[in-house]
């Protein structure tokens, strides 16, 4: 017994040693270059974000510094002039910006939704015609606004649907536009409702549609407000396809979604100020940047409460 003890020591003597030199050698070597490889691509990513918040601030303080004498309350509420700068304002591209933005949430917010919906709970993965819908959304978040704006000219306004130049065309132009940003957020938000809230509420006898009514939509609102903010966003900041589809630069009355008469927004009536030689027209487009800033800022704050207070944590 005493020998078969000695053995069983000397092995476990032999296993210890042999662990602490395995722990010596992976802490000499591999550990310290995981650590220096970690340190350097967090530098590099710190690096690309300090450099992107740099040009973001540099274009803000430029907007603010050759704005603030144009700034006023005469902004909101004068209309635009090509002649006298001093009493020149945003109020009709204000109104029509507003009113754009309320027809691009009106339609994004229930196909985009509806569409996730689909596409999450409902469609066959193996089917080839579901597959191809996926792809085609990936593949038009990254086509050019330009070529949205010659669809809405082709499509909209002229062809099928003939609207004409009017501002409900410009804003299912811009629809079309945020429509896949809307849909890959939903259904990210979709994908993120744990799968036993599905499963415990089937199991109490609920209808797969009661389910997602009642339990997934509610529970994936945070992440749908987050798609609809960037799609706003992006939608606001546009003019390449509004030029096409009827915006002009310049109308002196407050525009209507179904007048003929045509319509105007903030970064159109922006572009027709900043691209006259007098330096007062070109401080008006950089205080009608900051108008732009304020009204996206007031947008996006009213979407991040409604956000938050829906928001769920499992």
């Amino acid at each position: 017994m005493t020998g078969a003890g000695e053995v069983q020591s000397e092995r476990t003597r032999l296993a210890v040693a042999g662990a602490r030199a395995t722990v010596a050698v992976a802490l000499r070597n591999q550990p310290r270059r995981d650590v220096i490889l970690h340190a350097l691509f967090a530098g590099l990513l710190l690096l690309a974000i300090l450099l992107a918040l740099a040009g973001l601030a540099a274009l803000l303080i430029q907007a603010l510094v050759r704005g603030a004498p144009a700034l006023g309350p005469d902004l909101f509420t004068n209309v635009p002039s090509t002649i006298n700068p001093e009493q020149a304002g945003f109020r009709p591209a204000i109104i029509g910006s507003l009113e754009l933005i309320a027809g691009v949430i009106l339609f994004v917010v229930p196909i985009g939704v509806g569409a996730a919906i689909y596409l999450e709970e409902y469609a066959d993965k193996t089917r080839w015609w579901n597959r191809v819908i996926e792809v085609n959304i990936q593949n038009l978040a990254a086509v050019p606004s330009i070529i949205y704006g010659i669809l809405g000219l082709a499509f909209i306004v002229r062809g099928p649907l003939d609207l004409g130049f009017i501002l409900a065309a410009g804003s299912l132009t811009l629809a079309l536009l945020v429509l896949p940003v809307v849909i890959i957020a939903g259904r990210e938000a979709i994908r993120a409702v744990p799968d036993s809230i599905r499963q415990g509420s089937l199991a109490l006898g609920a209808t797969r549609w009661q389910t997602i009514r009642h339990q997934v939509l509610p529970a994936a609102i945070p992440g749908v407000a987050t798609g609809v903010i960037l799609a706003v966003s992006r939608a606001l900041g546009e003019a390449a396809p509004l030029l096409l589809v009827g915006a002009v630069v310049f109308i002196t009355f407050d525009p209507t979604p179904f007048s003929a008469d045509g319509y105007s927004a903030l970064p159109v009536q922006i572009f027709q100020y900043a691209t006259r030689p007098q330096e007062a027209f070109q401080e008006l487009a950089f205080a009608g940047v900051i108008v732009m800033l304020v009204v996206l800022l007031a947008m996006n704050s009213f979407a991040i409460w409604l956000r938050n207070r829906y928001e769920r944590r499992w």
